[in-house]
């Protein structure tokens, strides 16, 4: 792939030879009376005055480039004239033959545009590269802030956009920069101008680098959102209460609404039950807390069941094919059918309403429905993950509606792949035997049953099977429920 180098604005790289004056003319030089000191801004409107004067008398100057290549540059000339802003100086003071005075002028007019039109104002604090490399060497917290992910998992991630070519190094911003820029703006959600002021660079670089690492970090996609593995997951087979009815499970589905900035005249569509612009998201996980399939951009009035649907229905979506005997658990808000396990209807699901004095369920379809909700648990828990470490996706972005759902499955695909290079993770590690109860919105509408399918009353069938065999099983062992 192709990308463009970085403007000139975001450095001094414009650092070619000037042309040579040969028709001096007669300098002027201020009065006694208007000598002191200048502000920057009057010292700048001074001296592109000064430019666009010296154009308009020589514009033949350009055709020929100075051969000494010693004496005069662009940035040599910015330096003089940070000179005269830094400190009180006058025209007199200024020991500068007639063309040097004249490359000043060219040199600060194309400073003064660019900084003061284009670029944000620089402080004392450090910034660009040397803000990361401070961030790099500095504590694990300051690097997780910034980066949301530990040191070594940003480096290895960087070592692999490189050695794959899906990013280069450019002649003013490195790929951890490029890394570290985009992260910047979904880990924290920040403006373009705040992440100008931070990087110093132009507003179009950075843009131009957010696409291309968002373009890089979705192109790993196939490679990250992997088919889950068919044996028993260890957290169904370590564990009584699952083991062995949840043994053919192979993973969970589950909704998830995050604000959308669409036109108006798609507002009305993705208007969610409670009048808020989302987007539906499709997706499944393992119980590893590493997502399977991710599905964005649906409209945010569509239901769960429907989504899932037409994702099985359409065939260019790619979702994993489901091994015969294997299945994902769903919760209320799909219909239980073949592949696809449901809790009970009408039956109490939620852990708050297994406490107090109804704490043991009552019969095998609560303890059914107690048991799934214990292992859907890991996509709340994956999904919490997920928003802490990219808030962005909490908030509505201001993003064209294809950039806001390849976000999506960017932060989906980093998500896989931290997990893959830190078991450790301070975020994973955070919500480790978390009930999720709290973690989100218990607002699960449950799917209307029509007139049941074949694929339907199998499903039906493998639950009354698995409840009556777990409420057998808990008769004998109660204490151990």
């Amino acid at each position: 792939m192709n990308y463009a180098e970085d403007d000139a604005s975001s450095g001094s790289g414009d650092d070619m030879n000037m042309v040579d004056g040969h028709n001096k003319r007669q300098s002027m030089t201020p009065s006694g009376s208007g000598r002191g000191k200048r502000s920057r801004k009057a010292t700048g409107d001074a001296i592109v005055d000064a430019m666009l004067e010296i154009a308009a008398a020589s514009k033949m100057r350009a055709s020929t480039i100075m051969r000494n290549e010693d004496r005069f540059s662009i940035s040599k000339c910015i330096k003089v004239l940070d000179e005269m802003q830094d400190k009180s100086t006058s025209m007199d003071d200024i020991d500068l033959e007639l063309d040097e005075m004249e490359l000043v002028a060219a040199a600060a007019g194309y400073y003064y545009y660019n900084t003061i039109n284009s670029q944000p104002v620089r402080s004392s604090s450090p910034h660009g590269r040397g803000y990361l490399n401070d961030v790099l060497e500095g504590s694990d917290d300051v690097s997780r802030e910034l980066l949301r992910m530990d040191k070594h998992v940003f480096h290895k991630l960087c070592d692999t956009l490189r050695q794959r070519n899906m990013l280069r190094d450019t002649a003013g911003v490195m790929i951890e920069e490029q890394v570290a820029i985009f992260l910047n703006i979904v880990g924290h959600n920040e403006r373009n101008r705040v992440i100008q002021e931070r990087f110093q660079h132009s507003g179009e670089t950075i843009s131009r680098h957010f696409n291309n690492v968002l373009k890089a970090i979705k192109s790993l996609s196939r490679e990250l959102l992997q088919p889950p593995p068919l044996n028993t997951p260890p957290e169904v087979l370590s564990s009584n209460r699952f083991y062995p009815y949840f043994k053919d499970c192979i993973g969970v589905i589950d909704g998830m609404q995050i604000p959308a900035h669409v036109p108006a005249k798609d507002q009305s569509r993705f208007r969610n039950r409670k009048g808020v612009l989302t987007q539906n998201i499709l997706a499944a996980c393992t119980f590893d807390l590493q997502f399977i399939f991710v599905y964005p951009g649906w409209e945010g009035s569509v239901t769960d069941s429907r989504v899932l649907r037409a994702v099985l229905d359409d065939p260019d979506q790619n979702f994993p094919p489901i091994p015969e005997g294997k299945y994902y658990l769903v919760d209320a808000g799909y219909v239980n059918l073949e592949g696809f396990i449901a809790p009970y209807p009408g039956v109490r699901y939620h852990l708050h309403e297994y406490r107090g004095a109804n704490k043991l369920p009552r019969n095998a379809r609560e303890l059914f429905n107690h048991r799934h909700y214990c292992l859907t648990n890991v996509i709340r828990r994956c999904f919490h993950v997920l928003k802490t470490r990219f808030p962005i996706l909490k908030l509505t972005t201001q993003y064209a509606f294809h950039v806001q759902r390849d976000i999506v499955i960017a932060a989906c695909v980093l998500h896989n792949f931290i997990r893959r290079e830190d078991r450790n993770d301070w975020l994973f590690s955070s919500v480790a035997g978390v009930t999720g109860e709290d973690l989100l919105d218990l607002d699960d509408q449950p799917e209307l049953q029509f007139a049941s399918t074949i694929p339907e009353q199998i499903a039906s069938a493998f639950r009354e099977s698995t409840a009556a065999a777990m409420w057998d099983n808990f008769l004998n062992n109660w204490d151990k429920w």
